[in-house]
């Protein structure tokens, strides 16, 4: 069922983008006069199509993109035949090059556009989760899980600074401007000493899985009981909400952490719990053979607030997150390109994405996904590759500033070399993301 739920967002989230790319296109192109012949979401076979005016409307069923198909265009048709009549007014090839560098942009903007309307209408509508650095130290710093302890973080540690910088809201710490820094650190506050603790300049490759984060770092939580399960330990011995576990068979506890690292291997017939409730301490000694956990929730106390924003300031944040993920990219790859990062683990296709967007249909988590995705199709469709509409930009370009036009043959032999290229990229993205699957992994050795 998750699997399907991820599917669902990934097809819709696509389709709403590729949509409005194409549409971006489409429009400047009419706009223009110029005739567009078809307009597809998808690519074929065909699911349905219907004609209005000279265009053709498609919704098709391989939703990993679409098309806008223009008269006298060498695009991804590869319509030679067409190309070898004489041209005519509304033919893409009649019109000056900056109109039709204005129609090759319009996807892309379109895409921007889209992706800073959506960071802007959540910043504006839900704000922004506030935990403040101060309180989380105040009450015990945090708890270092495994990808933490393998940076040299440990529970306990009180981080203070991030990348030399100081810091307010706890979020900062695992913010992805963190680990694409160079030289990142963080500085903690261990024993009451200040610790550098260097994060690897290709940390980042770990937090791709989408249970990275409960891997790294969490702030540290109190032994007091919140929510008690039923048919467990906790309710046969009568522990109530609220109530504080401090000693667990003869060894002090005051963190939930060292409640779990106790119990973590525990091999007695038999459990000794102290609790304080109110000012009464309690004693409850119970058969724990069978038992593998006590049986309750954490009472979840630093203090999570939400800052609301107005509309203005909304537009500014909003604004600024969603060309952050541009830069956040261009970062990325340039550590990609530099060796830094490594192209299997820091590249995601369809299936990366889709786990991204996550197995329960959360519809905050669902349009944050598609603003960054629309972001991330806008930057990666203006690199210049032939095919791609940086590749047409890159050519237009060069005919605005030398005057002079790429020859027709010149352009089909690049479309040609771009699509190879494209195709074989997705191939590579694709079988990727199946070796990324931890079955998969396990089936060929890989783990």
């Amino acid at each position: 069922m998750e699997g399907l739920v991820m599917a669902a967002q990934i097809i819709l989230s696509l389709s709403i983008l590729v949509g409005l790319h194409e549409a971006g296109h489409l429009i400047a192109a009419k706009f223009f006069g110029m005739r567009v012949e078809q307009f597809s979401i998808g690519f074929p076979p065909k699911i349905f199509s219907f004609k209005w005016g000279e265009t053709e409307y498609a919704l098709s069923a391989i939703p990993l993109g679409g098309f806008v198909k223009i008269s006298g265009m060498i695009d991804e048709s590869l319509d030679t035949n067409a190309m070898k009549e004489p041209p005519k007014e509304y033919e893409f090839r009649s019109k000056p090059a900056w109109q039709r560098l204005i129609v090759m942009l319009g996807g892309i903007i379109v895409n921007v556009i889209t992706g800073v309307i959506i960071f802007i209408t959540l910043t504006y509508m839900f704000g922004d989760t506030y935990i403040s650095k101060d309180a989380i130290n105040a009450k015990g710093g945090i708890v270092a899980y495994e990808l933490a302890e393998g940076i040299g973080l440990k529970t306990g540690d009180k981080i203070v600074k991030v990348n030399g910088e100081d810091f307010d809201d706890f979020q900062d710490i695992i913010d992805g401007e963190v680990f694409l820094a160079d030289n990142a650190s963080y500085t903690v506050e261990r024993n009451g000493a200040l610790i550098d603790i260097p994060i690897p300049g290709n940390f980042i490759e770990n937090l791709n899985d989408e249970k990275a984060m409960s891997k790294f770092i969490f702030p540290r939580l109190e032994s007091v009981v919140g929510a008690v399960a039923e048919n467990t330990l906790a309710e046969r011995i009568g522990i109530q909400e609220g109530d504080r576990i401090t000693e667990i068979s003869g060894t002090p506890v005051q963190y939930q952490d060292e409640v779990i690292a106790k119990l973590k291997g525990y091999s007695a017939d038999s459990i000794r719990l102290k609790v304080q409730r109110g000012d009464e301490l309690l004693t409850f000694s119970e058969y724990f053979k069978n038992d593998t956990i006590i049986g309750y929730a954490p009472v979840i106390d630093f203090d999570e607030s939400i800052i609301h924003y107005d509309f203005g300031r909304s537009v500014s944040l909003g604004t600024q997150r969603a060309f952050g993920i541009v830069f956040l990219q261009v970062k990325a790859f340039g550590k990609m390109f530099s060796g830094e990062l490594s192209f299997t683990k820091s590249l995601s296709g369809p299936i990366g994405i889709a786990k991204a967007y996550g197995g329960t249909w959360d519809w905050y988590r669902f349009w944050r996904m598609t603003g960054l995705l629309s972001m991330v199709l806008a930057f990666m469709n203006l690199l210049p590759i032939p095919a791609l509409d940086g590749g047409h930009v890159m050519f237009l370009s060069y005919e605005i500033i030398s005057g002079r036009k790429p020859s027709d043959n010149f352009l089909e032999t690049a479309q040609k070399i771009g699509m190879v290229f494209l195709l074989l990229l997705m191939v590579f993205i694709i079988f990727n993301d199946i070796f990324k699957i931890e079955f998969v992994k396990k089936l060929f050795g890989l783990n």
